[in-house]
């Protein structure tokens, strides 16, 4: 399967993902796939899917969209890697209050000759898009990123 069709069908998962496609990983992922990302660092399907049922799990409506992709230069037999522009919509609760969150990352993607991932590494600033955003931490990050600032 060529890099560009593995990408867009991987972008279509992702973006109609639910607690029950996510038994469907194996579809997009290979055997011994590595996924990342600021709080997990995991190899192998059965953990990979944990992962998202734990997103599942922790928050209220997460979706993504995705909104943009790049790359998918590779063709039949090769291993191409790719970039997913995306956000992930969500709702938390702090303290009484439920918010829709938002987080904006990037995902860079590695596929096999048969278009399965390989490995995925996502990249977004927890600091700006979670931490930030919690009453009292976000109050002194903010604090800290003035002092900072040229």
């Amino acid at each position: 399967m060529e890099t560009a069709q593995a990408l867009a069908r991987l972008a279509d998962y992702f973006e109609t993902m639910t607690p029950e496609s996510v038994s469907r990983i194996g579809d997009y992922y290979a055997a011994d796939a590595r996924f990342k990302d600021p709080f997990n660092d995991v190899r192998g399907v059965p953990a990979i899917g944990q992962v998202f049922h734990h997103m599942f799990g922790q928050v209220g409506q997460p979706r993504f969209i995705v909104t943009d992709r790049i790359g998918g230069e590779g063709g039949e037999g090769s291993e191409g890697s790719a970039v997913l522009l995306w956000q992930f919509h969500f709702n938390a609760r702090f303290g009484l209050r439920e918010r829709q969150q938002r987080i904006q990352g990037a995902s860079h993607l590695r596929f096999d000759g048969a278009g399965l991932v390989v490995l995925h590494r996502d990249y977004w600033d927890a600091a700006e898009e979670l931490y930030g955003k919690l009453p009292l931490l976000g109050s002194l990050m903010r604090a800290l990123a003035r002092k900072l600032a040229a």
